[in-house]
């Protein structure tokens, strides 16, 4: 059989959707933004809303994802990609706007901007990536941390009588009115990835119908900061994050269940 051959019998299985840009990854290896990347790209292009998404990067890994995702894209300050994005909305109604964001940007230094931007149901899609750390600027304690987790500015283990409890986003925003749709996804598995995409889709959906504030959390990895490697971190995460952050839907407006994705 020649090589023609074997190229006719080839069957193509997947394509790198057009949203999502040829260059190689910056993220450390086994790092999930370059999925979550991919799936926000998989779900515009399906959506064919490429030419009317704007998106809003904030400090910190997450700030890389105007490289990869193709469409308009805008940096905000640390913690201030909701604001923006609520500016942008407001003045360009027509287009789809979404932040894309770390734990340590989002329910940290930004906490008062999400929680605000939820309260009024601006009508903005989040993309919300927990990694359990500040990941870009070395490893340090976020808001996220788990209880005994060491980073590198809670060497011993994070003490939660000196330094409090992680902070369960999607708990906190699904109590709020202006929310239409919450919920918290992994990125750990095959099966999990397929369940993000689509509540991706639906929280792009829930924003196109004018539902107000949706929000997905991705749990992630950050195998360089955990000290594991990339098959260790993916365990990691199901074995430590997944019990102390439970996947599921927090809040899902009644009119969005008749979604078929």
């Amino acid at each position: 059989m020649n090589i023609r051959q074997e190229m006719e019998m080839e069957e193509i299985i997947y394509r790198r959707p057009s949203t999502l840009t040829e260059l190689s990854t910056g993220y450390c290896p086994g790092c999930t933004h370059g999925v979550a990347h991919r799936l926000v790209a998989e779900v515009i292009d399906e959506m064919g809303i490429r030419g009317q998404t704007i998106g809003v990067a904030p400090v910190g890994c997450s700030v890389f994802a105007y490289k990869f995702i193709d469409v308009d894209f805008v940096q905000a300050a640390h913690g201030r990609a909701p604001a923006m994005a609520t500016g942008i909305k407001r003045a360009l109604p027509d287009r789809i706007v979404f932040t894309y964001q770390g734990d340590g940007d989002m329910i940290s230094i930004g906490t008062g901007e999400i929680v605000h931007a939820a309260t009024r149901g601006e009508n903005i899609t989040v993309i919300f990536i927990n990694n359990a750390n500040f990941a870009m600027t070395g490893g340090q304690m976020a808001p996220t941390t788990l209880p005994g987790m060491k980073t590198t500015s809670s060497p011993l283990g994070r003490d939660v009588e000196q330094m409090g409890y992680p902070i369960r986003a999607c708990e906190v925003l699904a109590t709020l009115d202006g929310t239409s749709y919450v919920v918290r996804r992994s990125l750990h598995n095959p099966k999990n990835i397929r369940m993000a995409k689509k509540a991706i889709r639906i929280a792009f959906e829930a924003q196109a119908r004018g539902m107000g504030f949706s929000m997905v959390e991705l749990l992630s990895t950050c195998p360089t900061n955990w000290g594991l490697s990339p098959v260790q971190a993916t365990k990691w995460l199901e074995e430590k994050m997944l019990p102390y952050y439970p996947l599921g839907d927090y809040k899902v407006h009644p009119t969005l269940s008749d979604l078929k994705i």
